[in-house]
C-alpha cells in the first residue's frame, strides 16, 4: 500500500536536512541550483485494478509533458563538493510532471489522468565535475536513486483520487556543463533523465501502477557558499 505525504512535511524535513548537512565543516563548498526547461515523457503501460468506480484496465498512455504550464517544471538542488575535491553528492527534488493525451482519456474511459502537481522525484546524488576541462566551462555528471512523491490525480464519473502519495523507487541520470560568473554565482545546462516505478491508491480501493520515463533539456542557475 502506498503512503500519503503532506507537501507541507516534506518540504520542512527537506529543509532542516539542507541545514544540517550545510553546517558539516567536512564539505568546503554547497552548491544550491535551481532550474527549468523542456521535458517530454515516453508512451507506458498503465495497469489498474479493484477500483469501486473505474473498471480493471490495460492500456498504454501517451503522455504530454507541458513544461511552460502551470505549474511549470522545475527541480531545486543542493550538491556538497569536498575541499580539493571533484567527486560530490548531493539532495534534489524535480518537479518533472505528466499528462495523459486526450486519445489515452478516451481509450481508458476516464475523464482526467495526470501527475501534473508533479511527479515529485527525490533523490540522493552523486557529481563527478572536471574543472575548466572545456576552457571556461566545467563538464558535469551524475547519477541519483530516491522515491516517487506524485500528486496523483484520477478521475472517472463518483471516483476522484487527488493528492500526494509515494508511490515507488525512482533513478535519475544528467549531464551538463556549467559557466561561473562570478566566485559565487554560475549557469548551466544539461540533459536530464529519470525512470520511477509508480504503484498509486485509488479513492474507490483500488491501484494503478506505471513505469514513466522522463527527458528533459534544463537550463538554470546556481549560487555557492
Amino acid at each position: 500500500m502506498t503512503a500519503t505525504l503532506s507537501p507541507f512535511r516534506s518540504l520542512r524535513a527537506g529543509a532542516a536536512l539542507l541545514l544540517a548537512l550545510s553546517a558539516a565543516p567536512a564539505w568546503a563548498e554547497v552548491e544550491i541550483g535551481l532550474y527549468g526547461g523542456w521535458q517530454t515523457a515516453p508512451h507506458s503501460g498503465v495497469t489498474i485494478r479493484g477500483d469501486d468506480a473505474i473498471p480493471d484496465a490495460d492500456f498504454t498512455a501517451g503522455w504530454e509533458g507541458r513544461s511552460f504550464e502551470m505549474p511549470p517544471h522545475w527541480g531545486l538542488r543542493a550538491t556538497w563538493w569536498p575541499e580539493g575535491g571533484n567527486l560530490g553528492w548531493g539532495v534534489e527534488l524535480n518537479h518533472a510532471k505528466v499528462y495523459a493525451d486526450r486519445e489515452t482519456l478516451d481509450r481508458a474511459g476516464l475523464e482526467h489522468f495526470e501527475f501534473s502537481d508533479g511527479l515529485n522525484l527525490v533523490t540522493v546524488n552523486g557529481f563527478y565535475r572536471w574543472p575548466e576541462a572545456l576552457g571556461p566551462l566545467t563538464p558535469y555528471a551524475g547519477a541519483g536513486i530516491g522515491l516517487a512523491v506524485p500528486h496523483v490525480e484520477v478521475v472517472s464519473g463518483d471516483s476522484r483520487t487527488w493528492g500526494y502519495q509515494v508511490t515507488g523507487p525512482a533513478v535519475t541520470w544528467m549531464a551538463g556543463a556549467s559557466y561561473a560568473l562570478t566566485d559565487r554565482w554560475s549557469v548551466f545546462g544539461e540533459y536530464k533523465g529519470s525512470y520511477s516505478m509508480n504503484s498509486a491508491d485509488l479513492a474507490g480501493g483500488g491501484t494503478l501502477e506505471t513505469d514513466i520515463v522522463t527527458n528533459s533539456i534544463n537550463f538554470g542557475v546556481s549560487f555557492s557558499f
